[in-house]
């Protein structure tokens, strides 16, 4: 789905006067990430891994253990997010934790504020109407006042030169990335418009 298309669906849902100074279609880097936030109903302790959870996990990636798979995350991809249960990372992250169905994320930058935004259903061999579907029923996912945002900067991860990382004045953080092969102009975009 080409990128351009997602300008006016962020504009429509943007409040009244507010504009939008920068876009970007990115996923949420790959590695650790802020816990949720807290669930209304209690919830069983993982505890910690152990060698056999993690070594199981790797060798049978079907069976999991939620600490094994920190720790795998951890191994193969570094860090892309820190932050306490509840912070504003955690509740941006957990937003836009992808459920069964592929949906494009895209962050937008406005005068007054960072916005999530997720796409309608995405197919992977998609028609031109199926195209047209996903982006009409793009929606807001979560929002941040520009006071919330302490910094925004684009640099390098790994082997991936285009990694933005948005730090939140909680001192939480989380990153996003697009494809090698993908320009990271736009996420650069992004960042200036944050860091006005």
């Amino acid at each position: 789905m080409d990128e351009s298309g997602y300008a006016e669906p962020i504009s429509r849902l943007v409040g009244p006067g507010e504009r939008v100074l920068a876009y970007a279609k990115a996923n949420v880097g790959g590695g650790l990430t802020p816990p949720p936030p807290p669930e209304p109903t209690p919830t069983a302790d993982p505890g910690r891994p152990t060698v056999g959870s993690v070594l199981l996990n790797v060798l049978m990636p079907v069976v999991t253990w939620d600490a094994g798979d920190r720790l795998v995350d951890l191994i193969g991809w570094g860090i892309a997010g820190r932050g306490a249960a509840g912070s504003a990372a955690s509740r941006m992250h957990r937003a836009i934790t992808p459920d069964v169905v592929l949906r494009h994320t895209v962050l937008a930058a406005t005068d007054r504020r960072l916005v999530v935004c997720r796409s309608g259903p995405v197919k992977l061999l998609a028609r031109r109407a199926d195209e047209e579907r996903a982006l009409a029923e793009t929606t807001v996912a979560w929002s941040a006042s520009r006071a919330e945002i302490a910094s925004a900067r684009v640099g390098w991860h790994r082997l991936n030169p285009k990694r933005l990382r948005i730090d939140f004045t909680d001192g939480s953080w989380l990153t996003f990335t697009v494809p090698i092969a993908e320009s990271g102009r736009p996420l650069r975009d992004v960042a200036a418009a944050l860091t006005r």
